[in-house]
């Protein structure tokens, strides 16, 4: 894991965001010591101890209507806050859940149920678990604001920790989603929605992500800066649109005062260019570009 702080700063990077463990299985090994011993001492070096973000398991569904996987996901998110505060990482990103075959109503009860547990079970951690808004598609839950606001309500009500529960917003999922992120207008619009109804003092996480699908697909794909529906939004006849990036909503995220010491993640295409660039570097230099537009 320490190679991705060493390959973040390579790219002149602040943050980072890990999975600390394999994210498509249920099982896990233990932290090994020197591994564990090796990234707190490099998270020190570059004084990120503030700022450092994990992604939870894809497998986890606090949501699940069935007994079985919920306690697995329970055990599992569990173990998920434990190694996030061992590696003082203070930003644990999951996405809610999805009701399958219950009810939106049951699935929002069943996410409050498990964080009741969580939070017990990892009382005096530090990690503040950020529930992430989605594209909202089939049965998976947090596509609206209002419904991330009424899911936090939910927790606190079972469990009175508010500096434990935030919010991570996906650019890509809002736009996805039906917030119009690709204009700068209706994206500062669409965070102060967010304000409103969940607050922006709430959002602790960011994820900048382009979208290669259009605007309301509730289609969860991933695009670099300025490569998608955000950043180019289409034209009239559906082509390829010509919106300099600083009108786009990324200009308004990075822009956001309330926002400017949040960690924001790219979780755009990796690999290098044909010229051998790293995607990484590019699409940062494009976001940074538009810092006091």
């Amino acid at each position: 894991m320490v190679n991705a702080l060493r390959e973040a700063e390579s790219l002149r990077l602040d943050t980072v965001q890990v999975f600390t463990k394999n994210q498509q299985q249920w099982r896990v090994r233990p932290l090994d010591p020197g591994a564990t011993s090796d990234w707190l001492s490099e998270l020190e070096r570059l004084g990120w101890q503030d700022r450092t973000v994990s992604h939870a398991s894809y497998l986890i569904n606090l949501a699940s209507p069935d007994d079985e996987l919920w306690a697995k996901s329970v055990d599992l998110m569990t173990v998920e806050i434990e190694r996030c505060a061992q590696l003082s990482i203070p930003y644990l990103v999951h996405h809610p859940g999805a009701y399958t075959t219950s009810t939106e109503a049951k699935g929002l009860a069943r996410i409050a149920r498990a964080y009741k547990a969580l939070l017990k079970r990892t009382s005096g951690m530090h990690v503040v678990v950020c529930l992430e808004n989605t594209v909202g598609s089939g049965s998976n839950l947090g596509r609206t604001f209002e419904q991330l606001a009424q899911l936090r309500a939910m927790i606190l009500d079972t469990t009175p920790a508010p500096e434990r529960v935030g919010f991570c917003l996906d650019t890509c999922h809002a736009h996805s989603g039906g917030y119009d992120m690709s204009d700068r207008t209706t994206a500062d619009a669409a965070l102060d929605r967010f304000d409103q109804t969940c607050g922006l003092s709430n959002l602790r996480v960011l994820h900048l992500n382009d979208s290669k699908v259009p605007f309301d697909s509730r289609k969860d794909r991933h695009e670099h800066i300025g490569q998608g529906t955000i950043g180019r939004p289409p034209g009239p006849s559906g082509t390829p649109g010509r919106k300099a990036l600083k009108d786009t909503g990324f200009a308004a995220v990075v822009n956001r005062p309330e926002l400017d010491d949040r960690p924001m993640i790219m979780e755009t295409p990796k690999g290098v260019d044909e010229r051998g660039r790293a995607f990484d570097a590019q699409n940062l230099r494009r976001l940074r570009g538009l810092m006091g537009s």
